[in-house]
Protein backbone atom coordinates (compact mmCIF):
# COMPACT_ATOMS: atom_id res chain seq x y z
CA UNK A 1 0.00 0.00 0.00
CA UNK A 2 1.53 3.52 -0.72
CA UNK A 3 0.42 6.46 0.91
CA UNK A 4 0.39 10.12 0.08
CA UNK A 5 2.11 12.20 2.47
CA UNK A 6 2.41 15.79 2.46
CA UNK A 7 5.32 17.69 3.76
CA UNK A 8 5.82 21.21 4.97
CA UNK A 9 6.14 22.67 1.68
CA UNK A 10 2.46 21.01 1.02
CA UNK A 11 4.59 18.55 -2.12
CA UNK A 12 2.87 15.21 -2.86
CA UNK A 13 5.50 12.60 -1.74
CA UNK A 14 5.10 8.97 -2.35
CA UNK A 15 6.01 7.25 0.68
CA UNK A 16 7.96 3.52 -0.25
CA UNK A 17 5.86 0.19 1.46
CA UNK A 18 7.62 -1.28 4.41
CA UNK A 19 10.37 -4.34 3.54
CA UNK A 20 10.28 -7.22 5.70
CA UNK A 21 13.13 -7.08 7.76
CA UNK A 22 14.26 -10.36 9.07
CA UNK A 23 16.75 -9.22 12.06
CA UNK A 24 13.42 -7.22 13.80
CA UNK A 25 11.03 -9.89 12.79
CA UNK A 26 14.03 -12.49 14.05
CA UNK A 27 14.64 -10.79 17.25
CA UNK A 28 10.88 -10.73 17.56
CA UNK A 29 10.56 -14.30 17.91
CA UNK A 30 13.63 -14.47 20.04
CA UNK A 31 11.58 -11.93 22.41
CA UNK A 32 8.28 -13.71 22.28
CA UNK A 33 8.25 -17.39 20.27
CA UNK A 34 10.74 -19.66 21.73
CA UNK A 35 9.04 -22.20 20.72
CA UNK A 36 9.71 -21.08 17.11
CA UNK A 37 12.97 -20.32 17.93
CA UNK A 38 13.93 -23.60 19.02
CA UNK A 39 12.23 -24.73 15.89
CA UNK A 40 13.79 -22.78 13.22
CA UNK A 41 17.87 -23.12 15.11
CA UNK A 42 17.23 -27.17 15.49
CA UNK A 43 16.14 -27.10 11.42
CA UNK A 44 19.16 -24.92 10.69
CA UNK A 45 21.30 -27.66 12.73
CA UNK A 46 20.20 -30.59 10.63
CA UNK A 47 20.17 -28.87 7.63
CA UNK A 48 23.46 -28.22 8.61
CA UNK A 49 24.58 -32.08 9.62
CA UNK A 50 22.69 -33.25 6.45
CA UNK A 51 24.82 -30.55 4.30
CA UNK A 52 28.32 -32.41 5.60
CA UNK A 53 27.11 -35.36 5.63
CA UNK A 54 26.05 -34.92 1.77
CA UNK A 55 29.13 -33.38 1.15
CA UNK A 56 31.05 -36.93 2.69
CA UNK A 57 28.99 -39.53 1.02
CA UNK A 58 29.78 -37.47 -2.07
CA UNK A 59 32.02 -39.70 -3.75
CA UNK A 60 33.65 -37.66 -6.64
CA UNK A 61 36.10 -40.66 -7.47
CA UNK A 62 33.63 -42.93 -8.88
CA UNK A 63 32.44 -42.24 -12.45
CA UNK A 64 29.36 -43.80 -11.85
CA UNK A 65 26.94 -43.64 -8.56
CA UNK A 66 23.86 -45.07 -7.65
CA UNK A 67 21.59 -41.95 -7.82
CA UNK A 68 18.30 -43.04 -7.38
CA UNK A 69 15.90 -46.31 -6.67
CA UNK A 70 12.26 -47.05 -7.82
CA UNK A 71 10.62 -50.68 -8.44
CA UNK A 72 8.73 -49.06 -12.04
CA UNK A 73 12.60 -48.23 -13.00
CA UNK A 74 13.44 -51.95 -12.41
CA UNK A 75 10.39 -53.19 -13.70
CA UNK A 76 10.64 -51.09 -16.89
CA UNK A 77 14.99 -51.70 -17.21
CA UNK A 78 14.25 -55.66 -16.94
CA UNK A 79 16.75 -55.25 -14.05
CA UNK A 80 16.86 -57.14 -11.03
CA UNK A 81 16.08 -54.05 -8.05
CA UNK A 82 15.77 -50.93 -9.28
CA UNK A 83 18.94 -48.77 -8.69
CA UNK A 84 19.50 -46.54 -10.97
CA UNK A 85 23.46 -45.31 -11.61
CA UNK A 86 24.78 -41.90 -13.61
CA UNK A 87 27.04 -39.44 -12.82
CA UNK A 88 28.13 -38.42 -9.33
CA UNK A 89 27.03 -34.95 -10.28
CA UNK A 90 23.48 -35.88 -9.70
CA UNK A 91 24.50 -36.08 -6.03
CA UNK A 92 24.65 -32.63 -5.98
CA UNK A 93 20.83 -32.36 -5.29
CA UNK A 94 21.42 -33.61 -1.64
CA UNK A 95 23.92 -30.78 -0.70
CA UNK A 96 21.72 -28.21 -2.18
CA UNK A 97 18.51 -29.54 -0.92
CA UNK A 98 20.69 -28.71 2.45
CA UNK A 99 21.32 -25.02 1.75
CA UNK A 100 17.50 -24.96 0.38
CA UNK A 101 16.44 -26.37 3.70
CA UNK A 102 18.63 -24.33 5.72
CA UNK A 103 18.58 -20.81 4.81
CA UNK A 104 15.98 -20.87 2.90
CA UNK A 105 13.34 -22.22 4.45
CA UNK A 106 14.05 -20.56 7.58
CA UNK A 107 13.87 -17.21 6.18
CA UNK A 108 10.62 -18.61 4.35
CA UNK A 109 9.51 -19.50 8.01
CA UNK A 110 9.98 -15.38 9.92
CA UNK A 111 8.12 -14.22 6.70
CA UNK A 112 5.15 -16.80 7.17
CA UNK A 113 5.29 -15.43 10.95
CA UNK A 114 5.52 -12.01 10.06
CA UNK A 115 2.28 -12.67 8.10
CA UNK A 116 0.35 -15.42 9.43
CA UNK A 117 1.26 -16.03 12.85
CA UNK A 118 3.15 -18.85 14.73
CA UNK A 119 1.12 -21.94 13.86
CA UNK A 120 1.85 -21.87 10.32
CA UNK A 121 5.50 -20.82 10.50
CA UNK A 122 5.42 -23.69 13.11
CA UNK A 123 3.90 -26.25 10.47
CA UNK A 124 6.70 -24.69 7.57
CA UNK A 125 9.12 -25.45 10.11
CA UNK A 126 8.10 -29.22 11.22
CA UNK A 127 7.43 -30.09 7.39
CA UNK A 128 11.22 -28.92 6.25
CA UNK A 129 12.21 -31.21 9.03
CA UNK A 130 10.31 -33.68 7.48
CA UNK A 131 11.50 -33.12 4.32
CA UNK A 132 15.25 -33.02 5.68
CA UNK A 133 14.58 -36.59 7.52
CA UNK A 134 13.29 -37.71 4.21
CA UNK A 135 16.19 -36.65 2.35
CA UNK A 136 18.72 -39.04 5.12
CA UNK A 137 16.75 -41.83 4.41
CA UNK A 138 17.07 -41.34 0.60
CA UNK A 139 20.83 -40.88 1.17
CA UNK A 140 21.44 -43.83 3.32
CA UNK A 141 19.33 -46.18 1.16
CA UNK A 142 21.34 -45.25 -2.17
CA UNK A 143 24.35 -45.63 -0.20
CA UNK A 144 23.14 -49.19 0.86
CA UNK A 145 23.43 -48.43 4.39
CA UNK A 146 19.65 -48.87 5.45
Amino acid sequence: MKRMVRNKDDEEQVEKPKRLNFGSTWKEVIRKQRGLMVAIIVLFVMSVILLIFSLITLRPQGAVVIVGYGDVYGEIAGLSGGYRRDSWMNMLAFPILAVVFGLLHNLLALRVYRKYGKVPALMLVYATMLLVVGAFVVILRLLGEW
